[in-house]
């Protein structure tokens, strides 16, 4: 019965979820105007917004306009209720747990839109972050919490340096520049510095301290590398813009497949390590 109360309270918030993705990144509120059709502008009914079914009550059209609707709104609100379901099934019914699977929530927002955008909204990641650090049962662990997310941040920012220094370094090596245009006073043929990783991405390394330890985030974070991989292989542009892929969707994968099977990894490094 918890799980069941839990997915869908999952799914409800996975539809204002949809709402945040969409209307966030255009700045626009997340709260006014009332849902309504993205095409024709009708407001929608209260029947047209329950999760999942009205999508496929609809078949994936407007009532109004009969324009197609993104298979993005069930999706979503199928995995919030998912995630939500098995952290609760996973730890026992607190509001720590609460916290942990809101924080989770607003990771897979992120992901979405790191993915559809690449753009990471400072609102969100510091919203995960503040999560994970005060989800306790103990406010004893506040404190760790907190020294866990301060070093996966200053671990990762660290690696960003080295990592954008490497790649400006490689680049360099095998780029000839370009001849200086007549008409250019001031002509730098590189780039003095190379991303790497976003700030983003750092933030979320924080948030997957706080909630999971220097450990395990550590196993979160080359599970995430590993996952990437393949994505790597099929990225493909014009630009350096259009080749750059978003990491937060893998980081957030692996952060919860690592939280979700924390034991057994704890287990395994325990025997590895012993």
């Amino acid at each position: 019965m918890i799980g069941l109360f839990a997915f869908i309270f999952g799914a409800v918030i996975g539809s204002f979820l949809n709402v945040v993705i969409y209307r966030l990144p255009r700045g626009e509120s997340v709260v006014f105007p009332a849902s309504h059709c993205q095409s024709c502008n009708t407001a929608l009914k209260p029947y047209h917004n329950i999760p999942i079914f009205s999508w496929l009550f609809l078949r994936g059209k407007c009532a109004f306009c009969s324009e197609k609707i993104s298979i993005q709104y069930p999706i979503v609100e199928i995995l919030s209720g998912l995630l939500f379901m098995s952290i609760f099934l996973k730890n026992d019914l607190t509001l720590a747990t609460l916290g942990i699977a809101l924080t989770f929530l607003t990771l897979l927002t992120l992901a979405m839109i790191d993915f559809y955008y690449k753009m990471v909204p400072d609102s969100l990641n510091l919203l995960a972050l503040t999560l994970a650090i005060i989800s306790v049962n103990d406010p004893q662990m506040l404190g760790l919490n907190f020294v866990n997310a301060l070093l996966l941040a200053g671990g990762f920012t660290l690696l960003r340096f080295y990592l954008s220094y490497y790649l400006y370094a490689r680049t360099k090596a095998f780029v000839k520049p370009t001849k200086k245009p007549s008409w250019v006073r001031n002509y730098n043929p590189m780039p003095l510095y190379f991303e790497a990783m976003g700030e983003g991405d750092i933030m979320v390394a924080a948030t997957m301290g706080a909630i999971m330890g220097i450990q395990l985030s550590l196993v979160a974070v080359f599970l995430s590398a590993l996952i990437a991989l393949p994505a790597i292989l099929f990225v493909r542009g014009e630009d350096a813009e259009s080749k750059r892929l978003p990491f937060i969707p893998f980081l957030a994968l692996a952060a919860y497949i690592v939280y979700m099977l924390e034991t057994p990894i704890l287990a395994y490094l325990k025997v590895l390590y012993a």
